[in-house]
């Protein structure tokens, strides 16, 4: 494979999952760590991405409250139109972290009078905008790669909590394999906020379907809800049907 390709590979895995592991690339592309090493640096160099100690992160990461680098954009905001109509005035939602639930929290009608719990600052952010719903933060350590809170402490917030629905963002999602993702302490915090709900609802764009990471996060069987910019009766999205998940 040719620089240019595997550079154009790597910086689509960085858009799409938001973040990349240098071990993980060095894999796929069966190359030394070192060339991605070259190469992580070359597309920083050129502000195409963000390299960090181990892999590298979406330019998202760097704009955290208004990102103008947002993949699959127009898609992200079709899943926050679907997935708005599903809260309800006075529940209590716990969220996951990223571009699709800062595009949900952008999508909350006005007159929602609900309580939104989250450990992601960014999304955070964008909740307090809202004029009527009241506004969590779980708090612990800040994890620089996610811009999410982690930790022992988040975690036992999180159980305290029984939320009545759980937004989901996600990394990679498979029928079979089930919910991964490629951030081990985040991993803990959405096993955590999967617990502590009474109904788990996965944002994703399609492209992200029968994909993986390295970290289970849980089986599909566990989420009650599937949302992606696709129509439900999408081929694709059979073999969620079939598990029993609702698709929308």
């Amino acid at each position: 494979m040719l620089k240019q390709e595997r550079q154009a590979f790597i910086l689509h895995q960085v858009n799409l999952h938001n973040q990349v592991l240098s071990t993980s690339l060095s894999q796929e592309l069966e190359v030394s760590e070192d060339t991605i090493r070259r190469d992580l640096q070359e597309l920083a160099d050129n502000k195409r991405l963000i390299k960090v100690h181990g892999g590298a992160l979406s330019l998202s990461f760097n704009e955290p409250h208004h990102p103008t680098h947002v993949y699959a954009h127009t898609q992200k905001k079709l899943i926050a139109r679907k997935a708005a109509p599903l809260i309800q005035n006075d529940m209590f939602v716990l969220t996951t972290g990223g571009t699709t639930l800062i595009e949900l929290a952008r999508h909350l009608p006005p007159t929602l009078k609900a309580t939104f719990i989250s450990g992601s600052l960014p999304v955070v952010l964008e909740y307090t905008q809202h004029p009527l719903i009241d506004v969590i933060l779980i708090g612990d350590k800040v994890s620089k790669n996610s811009k999410i809170t982690v930790g022992g402490e988040a975690i036992s917030k999180i159980r305290q909590i029984k939320a009545d629905i759980c937004f989901l963002g996600v990394n990679a999602i498979d029928a079979e394999l089930g919910i991964t993702d490629n951030d081990w302490e985040v991993v803990q915090v959405k096993k955590a906020m999967i617990e502590s709900a009474q109904k788990v609802i996965c944002l994703t764009i399609a492209e992200k379907i029968n994909s993986s990471q390295p970290f289970h996060v849980c089986p599909v069987e566990d989420i009650d809800t599937l949302i992606t910019e696709l129509p439900p009766e999408d081929p694709r999205l059979e073999p969620y049907h079939k598990k029993g998940i609702h698709v929308i």
